[in-house]
């Protein structure tokens, strides 16, 4: 099985370059008389030691801000945090600002990973410490603005140095299996959502917020401290201090501008990410106005990534056999939650049934959408790893930008007159018992706004395939 190299080649000891043919798998390189050891791709111990590693880092890093809705309602809640000055608007912001910053500080760091590739395992063990220190720090303060700083800003920060590194190390370890391993990984984050919010609940209501994030912070260290001499890379790095930034990438980046499939795939994936995690944050508020238990509204999240998991795996799988498939997966999915949240959240999402079964089916439906960007991307970077890293580095940007923008908005849509809303929902719908009124009608225009932001990024993967299928008709009848 060939293998391609990290930033297309390997600087060994004598600056030799060593290409796949050069570097079968699980074969010994010789270079100076130093014997280095080239692991097989696409399975073995290492690989999947490796994936595990990473699979777990994505789990804790991402699940500590998807979980923040859990956090939020406990805020809320206490007047020693409610009480503080802009609470109800800055609160909101701490959870997606940690994961917006993390989706968006990728393509500046990742040309910084790619320069010094020999620095990435220190980057990880800064940005654990960086990760415990603003959670330990931020449970000595009920300061809103100092909250949002710690668990927000520094904690998005130690983050990044932790997952970015790890990140990078998958297309070194599987190829074939490439998307497969990105759905095992991508479904980290679901796990990390199922586990931490119910888990957080509970210590919520025996310790309170501020002992809650203190256990946490330890536990976060407990967790990955052991794991991170497992996340290395498959090929041996140049003990040179600093290697070549690549001009394939800013050429290939140049290119992409003036591809009309690249255009499609960064529009979509922001759109859906001005969506996407609008119901994580408001969902445990959502389940807390129906007046159900602080357990049940944790399960709301965990019911969420259930369904991520699912999907996450199976996008995966399927995201390595042909871009038609990711069209058909991409385009079916993105309609079908628009429907899911207009009818399940909109209209049946009146009691704990209701809503649990929204929530697992939109996990379902939409959780599985960036394990798709593997298949999406093979025609645009040749499974070439430092093309695949700098693609996913603008598609974590353009997300971000959703996740961060979408917060305000979701804000601001929260706060409607639900009275205003009242009059249209009885006038057009002229049923008082939906999800579109729960809580006087506070949720209704978040609703809409949700699916209709899915609607329009299905819409925009149904002009790419539909201009795909026609460039090949014309090229096959231009052939003729």
């Amino acid at each position: 099985m060939s293998t391609s190299v990290y930033n297309e080649s390997i600087e060994l000891a004598t600056h030799s370059r060593l290409n796949s043919s050069e570097a079968p798998n699980g074969t010994r390189l010789a270079a100076n008389s130093v014997q280095l050891v080239v692991h097989p791709v696409d399975g073995g111990f290492h690989a999947w030691a490796f994936l595990f590693a990473a699979f777990l880092i994505e789990a804790i890093v991402w699940g500590f801000p998807d979980a923040f809705g859990v956090f939020l309602d406990a805020y809320l809640t206490d007047p020693a945090y409610a009480s503080s000055p802009h609470a109800s608007s800055l609160l909101p912001l701490i959870g997606p600002i940690a994961s917006g910053i993390v989706y968006c500080i990728a393509p500046f760091l990742s040309p910084i990973i790619n320069r010094y590739p020999n620095h990435r395992r220190t980057a990880m063990y800064i940005g654990l410490l960086l990760c415990w220190a603003s959670l330990f720090a931020a449970s000595y303060t009920t300061d809103v603005v100092i909250l949002v700083a710690l668990q927000g800003v520094v904690y998005a920060l130690g983050a990044s140095l932790l997952y970015f590194p790890s990140l990078s190390y998958l297309a070194e370890w599987f190829i074939n299996l490439r998307g497969f391993a990105n759905g095992v990984l991508f479904a980290g984050t679901g796990v990390g959502g199922i586990a931490l919010p119910l888990s957080i609940s509970r210590l919520l209501n025996t310790y309170g917020p501020n002992v809650t994030v203190r256990i946490l912070s330890v536990g976060l260290v407990v967790l990955l401290l052991p794991l991170l001499p497992f996340v290395k890379g498959r090929l041996p790095v140049g003990q040179t201090t600093t290697q070549p930034i690549s001009r394939g990438s800013a050429d290939s980046v140049k290119i992409w501008m003036g591809s009309s499939f690249f255009w499609v795939l960064l529009i979509a994936n922001t759109i859906q990410g001005f969506a996407y995690f609008v119901p994580i944050l408001w969902l445990p508020t959502f389940a807390s106005t129906l007046k159900l238990s602080s357990t049940n509204s944790s399960a709301t999240l965990a019911m969420f990534h259930t369904g991520s998991v699912i999907s996450r795996l199976t996008m995966g799988y399927f995201s390595d056999s042909s871009l038609k498939h990711c069209f058909i997966l991409g385009l079916g999915t993105l309609l079908a939650t628009s429907v899911a949240i207009f009818v399940l959240w909109g209209v049946f999402s009146t009691n704990v049934a209701g809503l649990f079964s929204f929530c697992i089916v939109y996990g379902m439906l939409a959780g599985g959408w960036p394990s798709l960007w593997s298949g999406f991307g093979k025609g645009l970077t040749s499974n070439d790893p430092t093309l695949s890293m700098t693609l996913f580095g603008i598609l974590l940007f353009s997300r971000g930008i959703g996740n961060i923008a979408s917060t305000p908005i979701s804000v601001a849509l929260t706060g409607i007159s639900s009275s205003s809303y009242s009059s249209i929902s009885d006038a057009y719908l002229g049923h008082p018992d939906l999800g579109f009124k729960v809580a006087g009608g506070r949720f209704a225009s978040t609703i809409m706004y949700v699916g209709t932001c899915f609607a329009g990024a299905g819409m925009i993967v149904l002009f790419g395939w539909g201009r795909d299928v026609y460039k090949q008709r014309s090229r096959i009848s231009g052939g003729e």
